[in-house]
């Protein structure tokens, strides 16, 4: 190992918390608990962060829908996120919050900072705006219909006074960076993408807002919250301990750090390329870090998503097929910078090929042979019987040694892919020695022992090796074999002998793909909950209804009640008042305009001290309700 580095400090995005994590987010975690393990097994001083992105208006809308605070909405969410990388084995060692007050203290004094050195300052905003993405889109960017490009969504009309960070002014400095550092964004692909980005000319980003409150105020002007993107960056230096008196592991990994390893997905590639080092500059504060871009899983029919119903969460799968299975699979199938494919049949061809019978039948051959043949010893042999040894242990050598360039560099693929050479390599030495008939002969004893000894080092380095990516299979070999996981003894020939465990049970049992397929396939059957629907009526019942457009022309919260609105609907020439149970989910300025389907003929009743003149349609689920619109004009026949 020619790398002299003291420490290294690793991060994943902070995940925003509105939802649950499906395993393209889960792969962000995993492979950065590969890297830390990995550092960890040099003797490398580790930190490994991620965390959770709490504000915004995405969060503020889906705890009002809930009927819960903001708060208690990121609690619950944060609380599941910890038990999820617990159950995936995740080692990281601190876990930010941007809802705590040691983040969110900071983030102000590094607005007001920004602020005072004229890197933000105050204008007025007018555009598109998705509140899924959080993100702002000029006209040009727009989708078809004015919805957003990113996500597909309808985007909102937004005006209001917001604070602007200058990006402009530090544009040309952050391209001679990138020109002097070209290790600073890998693969080079998204190098390239970024540059391209900056030289068609970069507009200032806004930075605050002031159409909702769940966010971090900003200290001189608290009408306006700090937009996400300041928000959410600076915990990558806020959880180190910036700007505190206690800043010994911001010093320690950041300033005096050897290596500082940012690893994101390629759709906030330009929020970490751009917004982030420039923030950095504005603070004065070095850029040490390198920015690993990965890319996504995807499934059959494309991005996983909840619209599309083709999520696939890692405990799903880890809890069935196992933890490591998992792990595995994820980091051996995605090339750095390039999607990959998630399908269950994949996944169990990788589980049967690669780990029941590479892996799972090498350890199991060699453990049951050393002890049929040699009662659980192996001996260091004095010399080479066969050829094919001189080769083994030449590939071991030259295996550990693209292990470690691969995974120093982030290249876990590669370094996954060398290692199960030499598990094939392994295999079919078995098939070149024969050592059954070796044992038939006593004079070849010696030779026989010099096979179970090539076997029991190559399986001895492989548990090192796949320790970051399989810290459960690893350990359970190393225990088979009698051995630590300790890489100073990387190499062949390090154990002069040993004695393995007398029976050892299998690493990973073959699966039965085609009724693990049928399974999956019941199983989603099942869960997919068959509709009940009211008793059939006939076209006489529905031509009772008198169905129009009628357009809201006012709208108000009726006084202690927090479900309903009083709206005011313009239907032809009349106008009628309706009483509708949506507070929780529309603003009353949201529902002036809307072009609405009324049950015009419906019964009047007395709500509250309301007066309501007809129905409106909407449709609903558990927690979201949608009004239905429509394009036609007021008192239009719905039919």
């Amino acid at each position: 190992m020619s790398e002299n580095k003291k420490t290294c400090y690793v991060t994943t995005p902070i995940y925003y918390a509105s939802g649950n994590v499906h395993i393209g987010n889960s792969y962000s975690t995993i492979v950065c608990d590969c890297f830390a393990r990995y550092n960890r097994l040099k003797g490398v001083d580790t930190f490994y962060l991620t965390g959770m992105d709490e504000h915004g208006l995405k969060i503020e809308e889906a705890a009002k829908k809930q009927g819960i605070t903001p708060q208690e909405l990121v609690d619950k969410v944060a609380g599941e996120t910890k038990a999820l990388w617990k159950n995936l084995n995740i080692t990281n060692d601190d876990f930010i919050r941007t809802s705590e007050k040691r983040h969110s203290e900071k983030v102000q004094r590094i607005f007001e900072k920004m602020l005072a050195n004229g890197d933000i300052y105050l204008g007025s905003y007018e555009g598109d705006y998705c509140v899924s993405c959080e993100a702002y889109f000029t006209k040009t960017q727009l989708g078809e219909g004015g919805t957003c490009p990113d996500c597909g969504k309808p985007t909102r009309k937004v005006k209001e006074e917001a604070y602007f960070l200058n990006l402009k002014k530090y544009s040309d400095r952050l391209l001679d960076f990138i020109e002097t550092h070209p290790d600073f964004i890998q693969p080079e692909s998204r190098k390239n993408e970024v540059v391209s980005f900056i030289k068609s000319g970069l507009e200032d980003l806004c930075v605050s807002r002031t159409s909702f409150t769940w966010g971090i105020q900003v200290p001189s002007n608290p009408k306006h919250v700090i937009y996400v993107w300041i928000d959410a960056l600076s915990n990558y230096i806020t959880a180190l301990g910036y700007d505190s008196e206690d800043d010994a592991k911001y010093q320690k990994y950041w300033v005096n750090g050897d290596e500082v390893v940012h690893v994101i997905g390629k759709d906030i590639l330009r929020f970490h390329a751009i917004y982030w080092p420039i923030m950095l500059m504005a603070l004065d504060v070095p850029i040490n870090f390198k920015l690993y871009v990965h890319g996504w899983y995807l499934m059959k029919d494309g991005k996983m998503s909840k619209s599309r119903g083709n999520m696939v969460y890692p405990m799903d799968v880890a809890s069935k097929y196992g933890l490591d299975a998992l792990r595995y699979y994820l980091i051996s199938q995605m090339p750095l910078g390039n999607d990959a494919l998630f399908t269950y049949d994949r996944f169990f061809e990788k589980f049967n090929t690669n780990l029941a019978n590479d892996l799972g039948n090498l350890v199991s051959r060699t453990i049951s042979m050393i002890n049929k043949y040699f009662l659980g010893e192996v001996k260091k042999p004095t010399k080479d019987y066969f050829s094919f040894d001189k080769e083994l242990e030449d590939l071991t050598e030259e295996t550990i040694n693209k292990y470690h360039e691969a995974f120093s560099a982030f290249r876990f693929q590669n370094g996954i892919i060398s290692v199960w050479e030499l598990i094939g390599r392994a295999n079919k030495y078995i098939d070149e020695t024969e050592p059954w008939v070796l044992a038939k002969d006593p004079e070849k004893r010696d030779a026989l022992n010099s096979v179970m000894y090539h076997l029991y080092e190559v399986i001895r380095n492989v548990a090192m090796m796949i320790n970051p990516v399989m810290p459960d299979a690893s350990s359970k070999i190393a225990t088979y074999l009698n051995t630590n996981i300790d890489f100073s003894l990387l190499g062949y020939g390090k154990i002069e002998s040993n004695k393995v465990v007398e029976k050892c049970d299998a690493l990973f049992k073959r699966l039965d793909i085609e009724a693990e397929l049928k399974a999956l396939d019941a199983a989603k059957e099942a869960s997919e909950v068959k509709e009940v629907f009211k008793d059939e009526i006939t076209i006489e019942d529905f031509a009772k209804l008198d169905l129009r457009v009628g357009e809201v022309l006012e709208a108000r919260k009726l006084e202690k009640s927090d479900k309903l609105l009083v709206l005011k609907i313009k239907i032809g020439n009349s106008v009628r008042q309706v009483v509708s149970g949506i507070s929780k989910f529309y603003e009353p300025s949201e529902m002036v305009g809307k072009h609405v389907v009324v049950v015009a003929n419906l019964k009047s009743a007395m709500l509250r001290g309301e007066k309501s003149e007809g129905m409106i349609l909407a449709a609903s689920t558990d927690d979201k309700l949608e009004v239905i619109e429509v394009k036609l004009p007021s008192g239009s026949k719905v039919s």
